[in-house]
Order: C-alpha cells, then sequence, then structure tokens
C-alpha cells in the first residue's frame, strides 16, 4: 500500500480515532472575510467557504465531523440564517466529515457525481476495511459537469474540472464577489497531495489551474483548499512550480528510470525550500508525479 493512499485512508480514519478526536476539541474555527458576502473558515481539514445572506448560507465543504458544533456557532457569528445547502469540493474526509449532521440539520448536500461514487464504496487499508460513508452524509444532489445556486444575491457557480486533485473536484466561483473557491485543486505554499488512487493526476491539476486562471483576475480572492487566502499571482507561481516539476520528471519517467532513481535526482530542489514543508514533502510529492506520470 502507497503511502498516499495511507494518507486518504488516516484521513477517513480521523473521525474514529480517539487521539485524534482529542486532537479536534482543541481546535478553533478562525473566520475570515473574504468579500461582500463571501467568509472562509479555517479550523482542520479543509478550508470552508461560506456564502451567507438573507436566503441562508451555502457551505464550501464542512471539515471532520466532530468540528459540526463550532463550525455552525462560526457561521451563526455571521449571520444568524440555517445552513441550506453543502456544496462538496471533492471526497475527501477532511472535505465531507460534516455531510451527515448538517443533513439531519436540513442542508441539501451537493457535489459532482464521483463524489457521491467515492463515498459509497469501501476504501482498502493494509488489513482494515474503511467502510462506506452512511447514506445519510453522500450527496443527494449531483451533477455532471457544473451546477449553479442563485442566493444571497449572487450566482455560485461550481464547475467540475476532471482528474485534478481527485475525479470529482469542484472549483466554486462567485463571480459578483470576485472569489474563487479552489478546493485541494490549490495547495497555497506546499506541495499538494493528488490522489492518483481515485483518478487525480498531476496534468489534471495543472489543467484545472490554467481554468481558473481563465476566471480569476488580479483583484480576485482565491480561497485554496489547504494554506492562507490567497491571489491570481501565488495560483501562477503554484502553477509554475507543479508544471516545472512535472516536466523535469517526465523525461526520466521516459528514459525508464525507477522512483528511487527520480527522486534521487532531486529535481524538487529548486523548489523545496519554499514548497517543501508542508505534509507533503519533496520526495513524496515526487512519488505522486512518477505514479501520475506511469498509470
Amino acid at each position: 500500500m502507497s503511502w498516499q493512499r495511507t494518507l486518504v485512508i488516516a484521513a477517513a480514519l480521523v473521525t474514529v480515532s480517539g487521539l485524534a478526536l482529542a486532537q479536534l476539541d482543541d481546535v478553533e474555527i478562525k473566520t475570515v472575510a473574504v468579500s461582500d458576502g463571501v467568509w472562509m473558515l479555517e479550523g482542520r481539514g479543509g478550508n470552508i467557504g461560506v456564502s451567507a445572506g438573507e436566503d441562508g448560507v451555502v457551505l464550501i465543504d464542512d471539515q471532520f465531523a466532530p468540528l459540526t458544533d463550532k463550525i455552525r456557532a462560526a457561521v451563526k457569528s455571521i449571520v444568524d440564517q440555517p445552513i441550506r445547502f453543502v456544496l462538496n469540493t471533492h471526497w475527501h474526509s477532511d472535505h465531507t466529515g460534516g455531510n451527515e449532521k448538517l443533513g439531519d440539520a436540513g442542508a441539501v448536500i451537493v457535489a459532482h457525481d464521483n463524489v457521491r461514487k467515492q463515498m459509497s464504496v469501501e476504501h482498502l487499508w493494509q488489513d482494515r476495511t474503511i467502510p462506506a460513508a452512511p447514506s445519510g452524509a453522500l450527496p443527494v444532489v449531483t451533477f455532471i459537469q457544473s451546477v449553479t445556486f442563485h442566493l444571497n444575491g449572487e450566482e455560485i457557480h461550481a464547475i467540475h474540472v476532471p482528474t485534478a486533485h481527485t475525479d470529482g473536484d469542484s472549483m466554486v466561483h462567485f463571480p459578483k464577489a470576485n472569489v474563487l473557491h479552489m478546493g485541494d485543486v490549490f495547495f497555497n505554499g506546499m506541495y499538494p497531495f493528488i490522489d492518483t488512487s481515485t483518478g487525480g493526476s498531476v496534468d489534471g491539476v495543472i489543467a484545472a489551474v490554467d481554468e481558473a486562471l481563465k476566471i480569476v483576475d488580479g483583484e480576485t480572492k482565491i480561497i485554496a483548499g489547504h494554506g492562507p487566502l490567497s491571489d491570481r499571482e501565488e495560483l501562477l507561481t503554484y502553477r509554475d512550480v507543479l508544471s516545472s516539476i512535472r516536466n523535469a520528471v517526465a523525461p526520466l519517467v521516459e528514459a525508464g528510470k525507477s522512483l528511487e532513481e527520480i527522486q534521487a535526482a532531486k529535481p524538487t530542489s529548486e523548489f523545496d525550500a519554499v514548497w517543501g514543508g508542508g505534509f507533503i514533502n519533496p520526495e513524496q510529492f515526487v512519488e505522486i508525479v512518477y505514479q501520475s506520470l506511469t498509470r
């Protein structure tokens, strides 16, 4: 079992680990004002987007289940309106863990078709079977290419980007507020985790970033899946880093070099001082790119 798959399953296991639950007890949800009617919530897991107004609340992702009450409290500090919709940017549990509780409270869960498919099946980790998500956590409205919410004076566009971080990623655009939530297509200031085991690829991430760059301008606020609030300039840098590393690894793969030989060549060395300090280290990211290019 590769370390990438281990990382995904570790995220799924966090909701049942006593140690992890104790660590989540100490998490504080930070509220960041992004633009008119749009906020970002930082806690543990993927960054949450919030559209809040007189029509109610739309959440973009919802982190882990034990944090749901804290997330509700953070939303209530913004607006005293119900959470009407939860839009999942992809299937990983650090973005979907609150689905069941929020759905039970009346929120409609929305996501790309493949998010429901991935959440509906078991995932294996060594000798452990990670069960499918409970039915109450599954998206009840799914889409193939895009869906639009007409709420709070905004047209909120969810746009599917294929084979990127996973096979079911969506970016969420708030054109009036000039905000783009990119989910885990964008890790700001760190090497990204790309889940090649469920359809992700480095080429797909680069292509998705290119699509995002067509949408944003110099004033756009960008919510990354992980990392601080960002902008177009930082997204361009991210794209250049990914493309440079991908282009350094590809000819080595084509020459038949092994993963170990490619890692020894240190194709990320130019960027490691800035980008190698996240939870994906340089050697691990080379393995992600290698697996993506050899699948």
